[in-house]
């Protein structure tokens, strides 16, 4: 089959298949798209976009955006983030968010900084999804409107929210709605 007997699909997976990449990133995608036109001249020119619509419709893994980049690359480090079936789970998870977000904050990683942001609001919003579903416990539904008052305060002052959350934790209302909570000193 020559080039002109095949369509830009083919050309395309064709091309992609030589390359061998396991994922393709915007880095990727204009590889093979400069490979294509530099080997098949006008048959082979194409956007970006259309590269990657037809590398994802043949099932291979297309981040093209630099905030799916980062999302694959830190991965891992995003997994299992929200745990808060009890108030000591949710700081667990709010310092390791926490952490996550500074250490992205001083490698500039501004799309990784986003996610960690994006997955303290989700945590927000189940908890109090959570705190409303009236076939929970009450008991658990109140541990639930706190939690999501902590992601609250995180969200919007990070910067003073473990000095916060030790003042709340000291307050006399926390200890009268929550007295089976161990205070870490």
């Amino acid at each position: 089959m020559t080039d002109s007997d095949k369509s830009k699909k083919d050309l395309i997976l064709e091309t992609a298949r030589e390359i061998g990449a396991s994922k393709w990133t915007l880095a990727e995608i204009d590889q093979l798209r400069r490979r294509l036109q530099a080997e098949h001249g006008e048959a082979g020119k194409t956007s970006s976009e259309y590269i990657g619509d037809i590398l994802k419709s043949a099932g291979w893994k297309v981040l093209l955006t630099l905030q799916e980049e980062a999302e694959e690359q830190y991965e891992e480090e995003f997994e299992d983030l929200l745990h808060f079936k009890t108030l000591e789970d949710a700081e667990v998870s709010i310092m390791r968010l926490d952490e996550l977000m500074r250490k992205f904050q001083a490698h500039g990683e501004h799309a990784a900084v986003e996610r960690v942001l994006g997955i303290a609001r989700l945590g927000k919003r189940r908890a109090e999804m959570i705190s409303r579903n009236h076939k929970v416990e009450p008991h658990k539904r109140e541990e639930k409107v706190e939690i999501a008052n902590w992601f609250r305060i995180w969200l919007e002052t990070p910067d003073a929210f473990f000095d916060w959350l030790d003042v709340r934790k000291q307050s006399p209302d926390f200890r009268a709605r929550f007295p089976e909570t161990e205070t870490l000193e």
